[in-house]
């Protein structure tokens, strides 16, 4: 990487280089059985440079192959995006805990075992379910050099399993599910076990139809992820702002949510996967308040799009591929309320749990709206849960939304890693349903 960096800065007037390093061990399951095991290692440079106020850009897989590596990127600058940034200098950067050696020995056995035990425990409760899920363990190693002074490194380990249920009746399908990430290795499967059972308890009779149009509704916490979340990542997205693409790109300082809802973005929790010391450009991660008390406080940037806007990264550069860094959410985390779920339901005489919403995302999400089958739901009757909703959807925008929540929920949970929220007490949702 030195190499690479001292010969690119003899052809453009600042560089960066890049390297990501992954060995990936996923254990996969389908039909009940294990499928395959298999182990996965990857490498990858990135060479980003500035020559004559362009940004050229090119990577590889071959750490011998400098000479190509830096031509290309001086062939890209000369079509390259102006730049507007510089790159960072050296800085300090904040502690975080995202590595737990004793992963690394956790053996394709025990993993197996694990992925086992969920299956096993499941079908001992539903036997007609069928089941497909598996069990990854991770490490990933970051290393950034510049032409301004940084030179930073991290490792990062992970470790993932999740199950999901398929029960077919006749023409009738239920899809059921649960996963659990950490930095640590994870020995304990009754998390996602009892999740997937409940799932499968309350989907056991089926629900009344809905009577009404608008319903009051309840987002489970991966509800809310299915539904809420995306439009919420793309609002606070400052490359939407800056374009003027975001609803809320004004609001800043205003109430736009329900007083009850803060929200913020935080790569800095410690053994969260999605945490980190530095972000894909070197600048320090950091928590971000981007809702307090329901007024946007903040967007979240990368180093290109703060400079159109003249303001300062966040530490939110984020590369996915062989793309450039853009602006990315690291960490969401919803605050928690101090309401419990039981006593949400018990609020709701005629209402929905929404466990899971399909196609979310197919509406205008950068608008806010968002609409779906809700692929996994209940119905509640007189503050209880009576069976599964079928063919029912639900649709709205979360400017609508948000800005009347009737409780926060005091469950918090993660979501794939990178996202905490807890349930959310709506009053009132579109519903529709073929009864």
């Amino acid at each position: 990487m030195e190499r690479i960096l001292e010969q690119a800065k003899k052809v453009a007037q600042s560089a960066e280089v890049f390297m990501i390093s992954t060995e990936q061990t996923p254990v996969k399951f389908e039909n009940d059985r294990l499928k395959h095991i298999s182990s996965k290692q990857s490498q990858t440079v990135a060479l980003r440079i500035i020559k004559n106020g362009r940004i050229g850009y090119s990577i590889t897989n071959d750490l011998e192959d400098v000479n190509i590596l830096v031509k290309s990127a001086v062939e890209t600058a000369e079509f390259g995006t102006t730049a507007k940034f510089q790159f960072p200098a050296a800085s300090d950067y904040p502690r975080v805990d995202i590595y737990d050696a004793s992963i690394e020995s956790v053996s394709t056995g025990q993993m197996i075992k694990l992925g086992e035990e969920m299956i096993e425990t499941v079908k001992e409760h539903t036997p007609d379910v069928t089941c497909e899920g598996g069990v990854t363990k991770s490490t990933t190693a970051i290393k950034i050099l510049n032409s301004e002074g940084v030179s930073a490194e991290y490792r990062k380990s992970a470790f993932g399993m999740g199950l999901e249920g398929t029960v077919i009746k006749d023409t009738d399908m239920l899809f059921v599910g649960e996963d659990e990430s950490s930095c640590h290795p994870l020995t304990d499967t009754k998390a996602i076990t009892s999740a997937v059972i409940r799932q499968l308890e309350w989907a056991k009779e089926q629900g009344k139809a809905p009577e009404r149009a608008t319903l009051p509704v309840i987002f489970t916490p991966s509800g809310v992820a299915s539904a809420l979340v995306s439009p919420l990542i793309s609002a606070f997205n400052g490359k939407n702002v800056y374009e003027g693409a975001s609803p809320i790109g004004d609001k800043l300082g205003k109430a736009v949510f329900d007083s009850k809802l803060c929200l913020w973005d935080d790569a800095t929790i410690p053994f969260c996967p999605g945490s980190r010391p530095f972000d894909d450009e070197g600048v320090a991660t950091r928590r971000t308040t981007l809702i307090e008390n329901g007024i946007p406080s903040a967007f979240y940037y990368d180093l290109q799009t703060a400079a159109l806007a003249n303001t300062q990264s966040t530490g939110n550069g984020e590369r996915s591929g062989a793309r450039l860094p853009t602006p990315s959410a690291s960490v969401f985390v919803i605050k928690p309320g101090d309401a419990s779920f039981e006593e949400m339901l018990a609020d709701i005489k005629e209402g929905l749990v929404i466990e899971y919403l399909m196609g979310a995302e197919q509406g205008n999400v950068l608008g806010g709206d968002f609409s779906g089958n809700v692929l996994l739901g209940y119905k509640i009757e007189n503050g209880k849960i009576t069976g599964r909703v079928k063919n029912t959807m639900v649709s709205g925008n979360i400017y609508h939304v948000l800005k009347d929540i009737a409780a926060i929920g005091s469950d918090a949970k993660w979501i794939g890693g990178s996202f905490s929220t807890p349930s959310l007490y709506i009053p009132a949702l579109s519903v529709s349903s073929k009864k």
